[in-house]
């Protein structure tokens, strides 16, 4: 775990205002913080402003700070705190496959739901450069795409619960005081928190898939993909996706389930409308593309959507397209192609 500088003389004097000696003091764990808010809410914009009101908040509270726990599982209170008042008035995001059933065939005239908070994806970055791999890996094993949107269907209390145990690694004690609860309670909201992440998340995470692929092979699938879509080649895309292979498009609430289907998407949608460019990149500790697209009688290429791959065995298991060009800000990708 990342240790904060808790030097008596540092505190002192930001306690006693010195703003600059309380950014040194939080500077260290501020990428943890961010990806423990992505987390609990599913946005990386959430996080962002649910992390800068929890700075804020420990700021103005640093004078009541005594010293009983680490800075670090203190700074973790507030932030959690201010997760779960965020989380309890806007409610939980979702993926098109939380909404209703896959379509079989594509779905040509699909508009966008705006009434639903989508999860968005995650940039991770800094996230784990100052551990150890073994640390770092467990880092963005915990942003990847499946375990955040699992954990959006836990209620806030045990989202957080199995955050800070599994995570983090805070004690049941430690957490029954940051959620001012008793163990008791703690220990229950792990034990059901566990059951529902244990339905949904596959068995092996997306980082241990990707080492056993070996990286030579992800390049491979990932560029593959990028050509494809260039190059309107459906054999070449049949070729790298998995049989139960999915695809989620948010805002659309249409997605699809199965090789077929997810084909009859690809050859009468993305293979038709225009010309594409890809740039590789990554999101969520998982290969991903940035996809530019120049629609047909149109002379530019726009910003369209990063599309997060999850690999399985070697091949495209899970194709997540976010749909717009205040992804590829989060992600700090250009949004011009060239």
């Amino acid at each position: 775990m990342t240790e904060v500088s808790s030097e008596p003389s540092e505190l002192a004097r930001a306690q006693a205002g010195d703003g600059d000696a309380f950014s040194r003091l939080v500077e260290p764990l501020r990428p943890q913080l961010h990806a423990h808010c992505y987390r609990m809410l599913g946005s990386s914009y959430d996080a962002d402003d649910a992390l800068q009101e929890a700075l804020l908040r420990a700021w103005r509270g640093l004078g009541r700070f005594e010293g009983r726990s680490s800075l670090r599982s203190w700074l973790y209170t507030v932030a959690t705190r201010t997760c779960l008042d965020a989380a309890g008035a806007r409610g939980r995001r979702a993926l098109p496959i939380d909404l209703g059933p896959s379509s079989e065939r594509a779905v040509l005239e699909g508009e966008p739901v705006t009434d639903v908070a989508w999860l968005g994806p995650y940039a991770a970055i800094g996230l784990g450069d100052d551990v150890s791999p073994a640390s770092r890996y467990e880092q963005r094993e915990a942003v990847e795409l499946a375990f955040v949107a699992a954990l959006q269907h836990l209620p806030g209390n045990q989202r957080a619960a199995l955050l800070l145990f599994d995570v983090l690694g805070f004690s049941a004690a430690e957490i029954a005081a940051i959620m001012d609860t008793s163990t008791t309670s703690v220990n229950s909201a792990l034990a059901r928190a566990r059951r529902v992440i244990a339905a949904r998340v596959p068995e092996h995470s997306q980082q241990q898939s990707l080492r056993a692929i070996g990286d030579v092979r992800v390049r491979e699938v990932v560029a593959g993909y990028a050509t494809a879509l260039e190059n309107g080649d459906a054999d070449l895309l049949v070729s790298l996706l998995t049989e139960d292979v999915t695809w989620s498009m948010p805002p659309l609430p249409s997605w699809y389930a199965g090789v077929e289907a997810v084909m009859d998407h690809a050859v009468r949608v993305p293979m038709t409308c225009g010309s594409w460019q890809h740039r590789a990149t990554t999101a969520n500790g998982q290969p991903a593309l940035a996809c530019y697209l120049r629609p047909t009688g149109q002379d530019e290429y726009v910003a369209w959507s990063i599309n997060v791959l999850t690999l399985r065995d070697g091949r495209i298991a899970d194709i997540t397209s976010f749909i717009g060009a205040e992804h590829f800000h989060t992600l700090g990708v250009p949004v011009t192609a060239g």
